[in-house]
């Protein structure tokens, strides 16, 4: 609530997120590493699925069993 005379600034967002991730015991340094590996995890997981796909366009196709007459 404001009184007379006084305005009340809107806070900037990320002035909000930093006092969130302080409360929360994360400090600036701590959530930029959490934010890097969690980048270099995602990475990793993309580039294994690439190499899944390459591999998966490299093999034929698979054979299906022939059907042999037996006298």
């Amino acid at each position: 609530m404001t009184t007379s005379g006084e305005r009340s600034r809107p806070r900037k967002a990320c002035c909000m997120v930093s006092e969130i991730l302080e409360e929360a015991g994360l400090d600036r340094e701590r959530a930029r590493a959490l934010r890097r590996q969690v980048l270099q995890g995602m990475i990793l997981l993309c580039q294994w699925q690439l190499e899944r796909m390459d591999e998966s366009e490299a093999q034929p196709a698979p054979r299906r069993a022939r059907r042999v007459k037996v006298d």
